[in-house]
């Protein structure tokens, strides 16, 4: 199997990585924050060490592109990097509603091949790797996953710590349409499409490479939709760390019409 070895300890960099988040979860902790006002705590820096700490000693000659560590540029140079965000739904943490994943992707000559998101509350396991489909692991059982084949009328995602105006919008908008809505944190959001759980998630507002990467590729190994609001698919090639919004779907016609959906 292709990756084999890397998913292996991108697997297990998630699990050692959670098992650093659950310890001081079940602490107190304190919360700072960055310049740009989100939250880091020491579960956030903790559980990158973990995951840079094992990948690199497995692949020296990778590049890493991480949230809670400088950008060396080494992703521009290397042939491999990995995309890590090692506490993905820090807001969710500091709540304490257990919404929250390990992130790990890996971008091998401009593509997207492989990613893992790890639910350290609940034990659960996402992963996909390139043309070899999307898992989930639960309760020591391993199943493939694909998205629900509900068109037209579907399951809507909402952010439950970014709410916005033209998330109102859509619902408003669609609301003939929208069979349920409920609001979730982190990259759980994608990994429950991918799962057939709901259907249909838009992110109006900023995101990183690191927020998208790994659920991306489970997401689509699991026959769904992952673009930019362009339409266009994601560059992790390029030099900005940010994504300007994006959109899950389980299938392509349950998009809406963007130009619909305007701020006041």
């Amino acid at each position: 199997m292709a990756y084999e070895k890397e998913l292996k300890q991108a697997i297990e960099a998630s699990r050692l990585a959670g098992e650093k988040i659950i310890e001081i979860y079940q602490k107190d902790f304190d919360v700072h924050y960055k310049e740009d006002t989100s939250p880091v705590t020491s579960a956030d820096i903790a559980a990158n060490k973990v995951i840079i700490n094992q990948l690199k000693i497995q692949f020296p000659k990778d590049g890493y592109l991480s949230e809670e560590m400088e950008d060396d540029q080494s992703r521009k140079t290397a042939e491999r990097f990995w995309v890590i965000d090692p506490l993905d739904g820090t807001k969710e943490f500091v709540k304490r509603n257990g919404e929250f994943s390990v992130n790990i992707g890996l971008i091998d000559r401009g593509a997207l091949v492989l990613g893992v998101v790890y639910l350290p509350v609940k034990d659960i396991l996402y992963y996909a790797v390139k043309d070899q489909g999307a898992y989930c692991t639960r309760a020591g059982k391993t199943e493939q996953i694909h998205v629900s084949d509900r068109v037209g009328e579907y399951k809507l995602l909402i952010s439950r710590s970014h709410p916005s105006l033209k998330t109102q919008q859509l619902i408003h908008s669609e609301k003939q349409s929208i069979q349920k809505i409920k609001e979730m944190g982190s990259s759980i959001k994608g990994c429950l499409i991918a799962q057939g759980d709901y259907d249909v998630y838009y992110n109006f507002g900023r995101s990183m490479k690191w927020d998208t990467c790994a659920v991306e590729i489970v997401v689509t190994e699991a026959g769904g939709i992952f673009r930019r609001l362009d339409g266009e698919p994601i560059d992790y090639m390029e030099d900005s760390k940010e994504n300007d919004g994006f959109y899950i779907l389980n299938h392509k016609d349950n998009g809406i019409d963007l130009e619909s959906i305007k701020t006041k």
